[in-house]
């Protein structure tokens, strides 16, 4: 039992960054659009976040340091400076997009407008953040998430012929009225989803906050290969749902509400409601996620105390960067911005930064003066290195595929 909670921060971590708004919508609307098409890029993904995230969580567990530590050490200060920039442009973008995804979960349960709910869902995650243990909200939120595999239940109830699924899947092909350039764009997105930026950041910083140590090693690779795999099947299956049931019926994807039809065409209101309770807590999740991202950051980059299991009055600017990030993102979704929009936007985004985030890891954690007997092996380097070459292809890629595809209309 204590090996199971264990596994909890990567869960949550895993479906914060799989299964937030934007990748529910996402993931649904590659499926709608593409079909099985792009499964692929997904897979892809999954193992560059699975790799990336142990190598993360061993640097925290055997050298102390979480990444945006290593990012200004290993980047110099400008570069790092640069850095931190971007990537809490992308996290406040995707946290101001997650308290909408909560607000439209409890909207579709409630049909009170979304917007309405929007202050009392940045209320409560503050006092989430606030009053509620680490381990504690781990538990909660990343199991709670995992309410979500009831769109893999609505997959099989959907009754697809797996031949024919096989068949999409082993041979992509660009759907016929689709463009390359918007095929590429949505491959991109899909695996930006994947590998965003703050998955690792809230990774490696809740391993400090958990005092992981290199006796802990098992914990680390179990919460990166079993909690983000989790992650990646969910979003597999809400791309199948809608791959099954919307895809043949030329059904576009705009809002969440659309996201959840296949487990109420499958499943009825049963299946309905867990999905929206799993939207509730994936989004959730995400939310306090992002939130602490934002403070762990800023924080790290600038040498802060910082750590939501250190009191207000001693870690006072860690928590204050986490209150003002809460309070600016809830007002910008006041502004009646779309906040699928906002979310797609910030994984292009987070394309473009993938690089600084990932290089600094892969350094650190091949330096034996760092990583002692616990450095990279042969795998482990080969696979990074890969990975890397792969996200600077896609962070030069990224921002004129989204000009020339209009983001992907």
């Amino acid at each position: 039992m204590k090996r199971l909670l264990a596994v909890t921060l990567g869960i949550l971590t895993a479906i914060g960054g799989f299964v937030d708004i934007g990748d529910l919508v996402a993931s649904s609307l590659v499926g709608a659009r593409f079909g099985f098409a792009l499964v692929w890029m997904l897979a892809v993904g999954l193992v560059g976040i699975c790799v990336y995230a142990e190598m993360a969580g061993r640097v925290a567990a055997v050298a102390g340091r979480p990444t945006f530590d290593l990012v200004r050490e290993r980047l110099g200060p400008r570069i790092g400076l640069a850095n931190l920039a971007a990537s809490l442009l992308v996290t406040l973008l995707t946290l101001a997009a997650e308290l909408a995804g909560v607000a439209l979960a409890v909207e579709l349960l409630s049909s009170v407008p979304y917007l309405l709910w929007v202050p009392a869902v940045t209320l409560l995650v503050w006092l989430v953040i606030w009053r509620v243990r680490f381990e504690t909200m781990e538990r909660i939120f990343g199991l709670l998430g995992l309410v979500l595999i009831v769109f893999v239940v609505a997959v099989f109830r959907l009754d697809p012929s797996w031949g024919d699924v096989l068949h999409q899947v082993t041979h992509p092909a660009v759907p016929q009225g689709e463009g390359v350039p918007t095929y590429l764009y949505y491959a991109i997105a899909l695996f930006a989803s994947a590998m965003t930026p703050y998955e690792v950041f809230f990774f490696s910083s809740g391993g400090i906050e958990e005092k992981w140590k290199p006796k802990d090693l098992a914990t680390v690779r179990v919460n990166a290969f079993l909690g983000f795999p989790l992650g990646g099947l969910l979003a597999l299956s809400i791309m199948a749902a809608a791959a099954l049931l919307l895809h043949p019926a030329g059904v576009s994807v705009d809002h969440l509400s659309q996201v959840v039809l296949p487990t109420s065409v499958a499943l009825g209101k049963f299946g309905l409601g867990l999905a929206l309770i799993g939207v509730f807590a994936a989004t959730f999740g995400a939310s306090l996620e992002t939130a602490l991202s934002s403070g762990y950051t800023v924080a790290q980059y600038f040498g802060w105390r910082w750590g939501k299991t250190a009191a207000p009055r001693t870690a006072s600017r860690f928590h204050l960067v986490v209150i003002v990030a809460l309070l600016a993102c809830s007002a910008l979704i006041l502004t009646g911005l779309d906040p699928v929009k906002v979310t797609e936007y910030s994984l292009v985004f987070a394309a473009v930064a993938l690089p600084l985030t990932y290089l600094p890891i892969l350094v650190v954690a091949n330096d034996p003066e760092y990583m002692g007997e616990h450095a990279n092996g042969r795998l482990a380097n080969t696979l990074g290195t890969v990975y890397l070459v792969i996200v600077l292809v896609i962070s030069v890629a990224a921002l004129p595929l989204m000009l020339a595809t209009k983001a992907g209309q």
